[in-house]
């Protein structure tokens, strides 16, 4: 009999404090992407949606979805560290660099930065922090994550708990902003909002109105899309002995919805520039309405731009109820019931 030759991925006793996994699968990122992925989320904002109104800005033509880059790296790491995942716990610390466009190659290289074992012995939480790289080597996105991953072996050792240090967000001087951008002939009319910088006041909060029900159809070919290899979004065979009885929707495409849906309020919002941190609060299902709303939390200048701010966001999104009524934590912190998601995230928008 043949042994060994499939990858059953790596459980928590298999990482190391500093180690380096190089991803497999190198992407050439498409214009069918960028098409797919507007079929999935129904995104309207105008600079990956035009290579006109992008150029005005000063990219090269219509840059690939933020998101979109985000997911292609992050599926590119779920084989070698959450392919055993219990769950994905939050983000940190991520930068978007340089733009993507069709036709780039993408590929991912994750270290590992910290290890803490759960008090149950079962499973540990790994943080890593990951960068896509381009075909000229230079980063389009880092970002921290961490995972509660399985133990191959409860009886192994514990590892030295180790957590990073981790800032609470990006600050305006490790923004990258991409120097060709020139908003100073920013055309309100083609991006569907007349609101800019000036127009948000810190504690703002806005309901995007909106909801989007996933379909089973939808988050599997997200999945697929991004190469996410994870069994608790794919494989019902498994799913249905598991705790919720079927797949759990990517948080990503959570995310992904969430941020389409806040283009009604946040239209002008062009570019995430950073990801500060963030929280999947509970699960998600095919046949969820998914509804969100933000809140403004810091306002920046960039030095030496007079023609572009950015807003830090808080971004909240909810199941199967709407978000007229901002549903959030209570003063205790425990998040409303229908809570699933909360971003913390920093967006361009022209002054």
């Amino acid at each position: 009999m043949m042994t060994g030759k499939t990858n059953p991925g790596n459980f928590f006793e298999d990482f190391q404090l500093g180690q380096e996994i190089i991803h497999a699968t190198p992407r050439t990122v498409t214009e069918g992407d960028a098409a797919l992925y507007t079929a999935l989320y129904g995104s309207c904002f105008a600079a990956p949606s035009s290579d006109m109104f992008a150029m005005s800005l000063g990219y090269e033509g219509a840059p690939m979805d933020d998101l979109l880059v985000f997911h292609m790296v992050f599926g590119k790491t779920v084989a070698d560290i959450s392919l055993n995942a219990v769950a994905n716990l939050g983000y940190a610390a991520g930068r978007f660099g340089a733009a993507v466009y069709a036709g780039d190659t993408l590929r991912a290289v994750s270290r590992v930065i910290g290890l803490k074992e759960n008090s149950n012995g079962k499973t540990g939480v790994v943080y890593v922090q990951s960068t896509g790289l381009n075909q000229r080597e230079e980063p389009v996105l880092d970002y921290v994550r961490w995972v509660m991953v399985n133990k191959a072996d409860p009886s192994s050792a514990a590892p030295e708990t180790v957590i990073p240090d981790l800032d609470p967000f990006v600050g305006e001087a490790n923004l990258i902003v991409p120097e060709s951008l020139d908003l100073s002939n920013y055309d309100t009319a083609l991006s569907g909002s007349g609101l800019m910088w000036g127009d948000y006041d810190i504690g703002d909060k806005i309901d995007h109105v909106n909801g989007m029900t996933i379909e089973e159809a939808d988050h599997m070919m997200a999945t697929r899309l991004y190469q996410n290899t994870a069994k608790v979004h794919f494989n019902q065979h498994v799913e249905s002995a598991g705790r919720f009885g079927r797949r759990i929707v990517y948080g990503g495409h959570v995310i992904s919805l969430a941020r389409s849906l806040s283009y009604n309020g946040l239209a002008n919002a062009f570019h995430i520039v950073a990801i500060n941190g963030g929280t999947h609060i509970a699960p998600t299902f095919a046949g969820d309405t998914i509804y969100a709303w933000t809140e403004v939390v810091g306002k920046m200048t960039i030095p030496g731009r007079d023609d572009l701010g950015a807003l830090r966001l808080r971004m909240v999104a909810t199941k199967d109820q709407d978000c007229a009524a901002f549903p959030d934590r209570d003063a205790s912190g425990k998040p409303d019931p229908a809570m699933v998601l909360e971003l913390d995230f920093t967006v361009l928008i022209p002054r």
